[in-house]
């Protein structure tokens, strides 16, 4: 029988540093034609391992037999002082039968996640099973609590790689209960599962005990986040990831990069929410974070491989990713405050206004309490350089344009960054949401301008940004990205016509119009009716016929597009009666288009009810319109 310090167990000590080393370290340098080789060098090592574990165990069990009477008996644990050296050392708390199904499944553990590693799924998991049962052998202690972590960990990532998200969510809400119990029953710093096969010297001290430990926790709730947000439960999710990051950041271990991007996606589930601090708060610490890239704070980091130009790249790629997250921060918080305070026709409520800016000061005030009652991240290093970025962008919604102003601004320079990564060359799709988002900044910007002009000359700047790029596109490749830009054109021309006539006159004819300004309304008003028209037409077939049943996808834009199309008719200015004439007539076929298909399709109605509403009247009222002007049109022949 093998005792502590002997040959036989510095051999296993050993080898299990070997095949450590093969898998971590090793296994980095494997050809492209032999990806696994040193995982399979390390497997044959374990497998040694375990078996001279089995042949321990048996000479164990015939010791225990020896002095008996011959009669089969089930093998009772150890008394005190009766332990071998070889199941004991570095435990306390645990019977010898215990200790020795520990360092059984930890090697059962070690071949499971070789097995996983190497794509062979089903090994893997048959032998992370054989660890659990190894374990039902043992009761939790600070001697293999780590390991009854671990290996849920394991049996929830092979599960939720097979969509069994259910069966993930199982074993690793157990690994947390475990956790959890631990810590309240313990809280020693508990061995890990290298300790079984390290000879005595090598011992971890009580604090990188309790890095791994608590790192091992860590990867439980970072796993939960993921099988949270497949389940759909997206309040639990952002909660696990949020606690994930706070504790990578306490640990120090973490890719700074990898940090980042995930602190900057969990602040779009809190911008879907409302909840602006805190979506403010992950932007800020994700930028901070961000600027570590290049340092190496963790093992993480040290074992990037990339060659410094493809790290230069990649890190370049992701600092542009959370920029487009700060633009959603500021668009959506700009979206949010005009939802507050338009009125029914689309326009500023200053009552409403008034009544908010009267009660922002006790929001502001309770601001501070509301911060310490949130999930901050950081240390007291930290802590400064997130606040002090957090200062720079409000996280209250904007009451009026300056304000509106200072967001636009922070999210304007945030798309410059961003454009700067994702260029038109090689990245379309990239540039033009961020254009459109741009687009929607000044949109949003424009409803708190109180001066027409100006507001006229914000739209301007979306159409120059938006159209030669619509124009240019490849129908073929880009049909969809063309349909928004094309929907979007014909909106914003349509405002600013809207505008253009507001501003010149508001008297109750056109006559007193001077002909630039009827020109530049009839420009804009054919402008808005054009891409209305393009994007009808980019629903038709090869052939040029229209569908006679309209997809859920395309159904609402289809006949809003017609609706506006027969709306614009009826605004075009012009001095001929026969021109008129045939404007109201293409305005009338429009409504009439809208109306029938309504009472063809009944399912549309839903989509369309105010439209469809106004399309029937104008259908009652357009006939007699139109009957009246050819009356006075044969009247002056």
């Amino acid at each position: 029988m093998a005792s502590l310090g002997s040959v036989e167990w510095r051999a296993i000590c050993d080898k299990f540093t070997n095949a450590r080393n093969l898998t971590d370290v090793e296994s980095r340098n494997d050809p492209e034609n032999d990806p696994f080789r040193s995982k399979y060098k390390a497997r044959e090592l374990l497998r040694e391992i375990y078996c001279s574990l089995k042949s321990f165990e048996a000479g164990e069990c015939e010791e225990e037999s020896e002095g008996e009477s011959g009669e089969q008996r089930p093998t009772e644990p150890f008394v005190d002082g009766q332990r071998d050296d070889l199941f004991v050392q570095g435990f306390s708390g645990d019977s010898p039968a215990g200790l020795r199904a520990a360092k059984l499944g930890a090697v059962e553990y070690y071949l499971g996640v070789n097995h996983v590693d190497t794509e062979e799924l089903s090994a893997g998991q048959e032998h992370l099973m054989n660890c659990l049962k190894q374990l039902e052998k043992c009761k939790v202690s600070s001697e293999n609590v780590s390991l009854f972590i671990h290996v849920r960990n394991q049996l929830g990532i092979l599960w939720a790689g097979r969509d069994e998200t259910e069966t993930a969510q199982g074993f690793l809400e157990t690994a947390e209960s475990i956790y959890q119990l631990y810590m309240k029953e313990d809280g020693s710093p508990p061995t890990d599962m290298t300790e079984y096969f390290t000879t005595k010297e090598k011992l971890l001290t009580h604090q990188e005990r309790t890095k791994r430990f608590e790192f091992a926790y860590t990867h439980t709730m970072y796993y939960l986040a993921q099988v949270y947000k497949n389940l759909g439960d997206t309040e639990r999710a952002a909660t696990y990831c949020h606690s994930t990051l706070q504790r990578q950041l306490q640990s120090n271990q973490f890719n700074p990069m990898e940090w980042a991007l995930n602190a900057a996606s969990l602040s779009q589930y809190y911008i879907t929410k409302g909840r602006y601090m805190e979506g403010r708060h992950c932007l800020s610490a994700a930028l901070v974070v961000s600027g570590l890239a290049g340092e190496v704070p963790s093992e993480a980091a040290a074992q990037e491989s990339e060659t410094e130009s493809e790290r230069r790249e990649k890190l370049r790629q992701e600092r542009a990713e959370i920029s487009r997250c700060w633009i959603k921060y500021c668009l959506n918080l700009l979206q949010d405050a005009k939802k507050l305070l338009e009125d029914n026709t689309g326009e500023l409520d200053t009552d409403r206004q008034e009544e908010l800016k009267r009660v922002r000061k006790r929001e502001e005030e309770e601001e501070e309490k509301g911060r310490k009652s949130a999930l901050l991240f950081g240390s007291e290093d930290t802590f400064d350089s997130i606040a002090s970025l957090e200062e720079k962008v409000s996280c209250l919604f904007p009451l009026d344009f300056s304000e509106a102003r200072a967001i636009f601004l922070v999210g304007q320079n945030h798309v410059k960054e961003a454009k700067e990564y994702f260029q038109m060359d090689g990245y379309v799709t990239d540039h033009v949401e961020i254009l459109q988002d741009h687009s929607a900044l000044f949109r949003n910007l424009a409803f708190f301008e109180e001066d027409l002009e100006r507001r006229c000359k914000m739209h301007k700047r979306r159409i120059d940004m938006l159209e030669p790029i619509c124009n240019d596109l490849n129908a073929q490749y880009y049909l969809l990205i063309r349909r928004q830009m094309m929907f979007e054109l014909a909106e914003t021309y349509s405002e600013m016509m809207d505008l253009k006539m507001t501003r010149s006159n508001r008297q109750a004819d056109t006559e007193s119009l001077d002909n630039h300004t009827i020109k530049k309304i009839n420009h804009l008003c054919s402008s808005s009716a054009k891409y209305f028209q393009m994007f009808l037409d980019s629903l038709c077939s090869p052939e040029g016929k229209f569908p006679e049943h309209l997809e859920e996808e395309v159904l609402r834009p289809a006949l809003v597009a017609r609706f506006r199309v027969a709306r614009l008719y009826s605004k075009l200015i012009c001095s001929l009666p026969s021109v008129h004439l045939d404007n109201l007539n293409k305005s009338l076929e429009n409504y009439k288009y809208v109306a029938k298909y309504c009472e063809a399709h009944p399912e549309a109605v839903a989509a369309v009810e105010t439209e469809l509403e106004l399309s029937k009247e104008m259908v009652g009222l357009l006939p007699l319109k139109i009957n009246r002007l050819k009356a006075r049109m044969a009247a002056n022949n």
